[in-house]
């Protein structure tokens, strides 16, 4: 007799900060492609972000993300201060963040990283592109790293 497996809760849970409907479309489908389970929350704006970390309002049941991909460029709170916020909370600062942005201004890139950004990656055009950095994202953060339960 085969036992199901409740694939769900072996799930990485990935939350991803973006107001682009286009790149939230796209990660959607870049990381359905990957070798890797996973459950992938969007937010639209950084105060939906901060609410969805600390589980207040509508977000009271959230899980606690993996791995934070966030955009700078973002409504009502910027992502450098969304990034500044979750890095001075002492339960959150543990949570890799990734930045995905448009933006390969030097600028940009030193002020994520002087904020404690894990990484900054800068979206590729194609989708074939976005899929792969995907992929490398998950492989090295779910598979490599050694992430806190």
């Amino acid at each position: 007799m085969a036992i199901a497996i409740d694939q769900t809760e072996k799930a990485m849970d990935i939350l991803l900060v973006e107001d682009n409907s286009t790149d939230v479309l796209l990660t959607e489908e870049a990381l359905a492609g990957t070798n890797i389970l996973n459950r992938l929350h969007v937010v639209g704006d950084g105060l939906e972000a901060l609410s969805f970390l600390r589980k207040q309002g509508k977000y009271a049941n959230s899980p606690l993300p993996k791995i934070i991909l966030l955009d700078l460029n973002l409504p009502v709170k910027h992502g450098c201060e969304v990034l500044a916020e979750i890095k001075i909370d002492e339960d959150l600062r543990h949570i890799p963040v990734i930045i995905l942005s448009n933006s390969n201004q030097e600028l940009d890139i030193i002020r994520a990283y002087n904020l404690n950004a894990n990484c900054y990656v800068v979206k590729p055009i194609s989708f074939h592109k976005f899929r792969d950095l995907l992929q490398a994202i998950e492989t090295f953060w779910f598979t490599n790293a050694t992430l806190p339960s």
